[in-house]
């Protein structure tokens, strides 16, 4: 495939969002509206975020989609959720575009009449876990229009082009913004024109606010949004109940919280609306079960965790799944996570701090986190509640805060998720990224496929690489000026470092010989 022209490429990310007051159920399947406004926190994209590379060429015989490695079939809609969404969000965006000037000299490049003879390659990848419950498709749509906007130089605002991302994920609208993000319900009489995303407030209105996450399950979900909302609409008289009477009430007292900067009545109303949105879960027939056990000891403890200090310190919310979303200011935080790790530990890989790297997005305020002693009393206090520490219940944390809007990555070709070569994914986007039920596929002999391997390979070096530059910190430490340790300790982290070394080039090697396999088998 040819040389892509890069002026016609453009890279943006997008952040997630969680709702505090949520929408579960939708007014208009077609149009993806809600049964009742709804309004979020965006979390900071410098931890959790959808990157997404559009690029556009007349040499490509068609739009093309990667999502975190794997391509997409969104020409059958039979095949995958997404490709009809796709295809909405697509036509939609292509109707608003302009001209593509060039900044730099102000040539045309495209005409806007133009584009229909162009095909979009579309690549897009999630840092973290797909399909469990973090809104990784609002992150993902959100992405996805914002830079299709860029590269169709849109003209509409952010508000408009969220009436068309909420087509692809309803609550991707609301990623379009940072802060405090409210999604307005819309009405039929106006063609849903008015189902869009405006701001409540910014990121800067409340910077004090921090959050936990702790993924209880980083796989796919049994039971997707989609069908699990369209089911609680049919089935369910508490939704219809909620939606009438409880919602807007809500929305208007948590509004007032998030301006005020109460966080006992912001806390409050947050853990009631997702312990209601839950309840309707239960109330829908067959009834749909997100939350776990672990989800149910979190829940617990944290009310243990607000008892002990007298006040709301905590708020816990959970959304289509089983991980855990905690509220909490910044000067509670570290107790907070103190607290949690006492009860979930990571799992027992190894004794070194470099374990932390896998299992949170700061290691560092993990590994002083465990080494923070817990008061006694909260300890007492939460054994009360039946919770006994268990390593590896919860698979990961994020610890983030409110964040911003999208934005455009406006560096050199390096941000890109694309070849400039080809067009393609670059090579380690093929089977890379967040996407975790990519390492179940087998294939029809019950083998892992080939691009599963490659995965496993591909985290094996990686956690390796980890270990490796920790050992080799360690030794530097040990050889330093500054101190004069054993002969024994020497000798004993200078066997642990070769050992590291050589296993780490080996499995190298062993990956590269093997990738180079692969690429021969796909291409041929």
């Amino acid at each position: 495939m040819a040389a892509i022209d890069p002026r016609l490429c453009e890279t943006t990310s997008c952040p997630t969002n969680i709702a505090c007051i949520k929408y579960w159920g939708k007014a208009d399947r077609k149009f993806n509206t809600p049964i009742n406004s709804s309004v979020s926190v965006t979390l900071n994209q410098d931890d959790l975020r959808a990157i997404t590379t559009v690029v556009a060429s007349k040499d490509f015989s068609s739009d093309r989609l990667w999502l975190n490695g794997e391509e997409l079939d969104i020409n059958d809609v039979s095949k995958n959720s997404h490709a009809k969404r796709f295809q909405t969000c697509l036509l939609e965006m292509r109707k608003l575009a302009e001209d593509r000037i060039d900044p730099n000299t102000g040539d045309v490049l495209v005409r806007k009449e133009d584009w229909s003879q162009y095909r979009i390659h579309v690549v897009s990848r999630n840092t973290f876990p797909t399909a469990a419950g973090l809104a990784s498709s609002a992150a993902g749509y959100a992405c996805l229009v914002f830079a299709l906007s860029k590269l169709f130089q849109v003209k509409a605002s952010l508000s408009d082009i969220s009436v068309i991302a909420r087509q692809g994920s309803g609550s991707a609208c609301r990623s379009l913004f940072g802060g405090f993000v409210k999604w307005e319900q819309g009405t039929a009489a106006a063609n849903w024109q008015d189902s869009r995303a405006v701001p409540v407030a910014s990121k800067e209105d409340w910077e004090d606010m921090a959050t936990v996450i702790l993924v209880a399950n980083d796989k796919k979900k049994d039971t997707s949004s989609t069908s699990g909302m369209n089911t609680s609409v049919e089935t369910s008289p508490l939704l219809a109940f909620r939606a009438r009477e409880v919602v807007d009430g809500r929305l208007a007292a948590i509004e007032k919280a998030y301006r005020a900067r109460n966080f006992s009545e912001f806390g409050q109303l947050t853990m009631a609306d997702s312990n209601q949105f839950h309840a309707t879960c239960l109330d829908t027939y067959p009834p749909i079960f997100y939350l776990n056990d672990v989800s149910r000891q979190i829940i617990r403890l944290v009310h243990a965790f607000n008892d002990y200090y007298g006040e709301i310190r905590a708020a816990y919310t959970f959304d289509a799944g089983p991980n855990a979303v905690i509220f909490v200011l910044k000067k509670h935080q570290s107790a907070l996570l103190s607290y949690m790790l006492h009860y979930f530990p990571p799992p027992s890989m190894d004794a070194t701090p470099s374990r932390f790297q896998s299992f949170s997005n700061r290691p560092g305020e993990v590994a002083v986190a465990l080494d923070t002693a817990v008061d006694p009393g909260l300890i007492a206090a939460g054994d009360a509640t039946g919770r006994t520490p268990v390593p590896g219940d919860v698979k990961m944390v994020y610890l983030t805060g409110v964040g911003d809007g999208p934005r455009v990555l406006t560096g050199d070709s390096s941000e890109w998720l694309v070849d400039p070569g080809t067009g393609l994914p670059k090579d380690n986007m093929i089977s890379s990224g967040a996407e975790v039920e990519q390492d179940d596929k087998t294939d029809g002999d019950g083998h892992m496929g080939v691009a599963g391997q490659v995965k496993n390979l591909s985290q094996r070096i990686a956690c390796l690489e980890r270990s490796l530059t920790h050992q080799f910190s360690k030794l530097e430490r040990l050889l330093g000026p500054a101190t004069v340790p054993s002969a024994q300790t020497v000798m004993a982290n200078l066997l642990r470092f070769s050992t590291l070394y050589l296993a780490f080039y080996g499995g190298l090697a062993v990956a590269s010989s093997f990738a180079k396999g692969a690429s021969w088998k796909w291409r041929k």
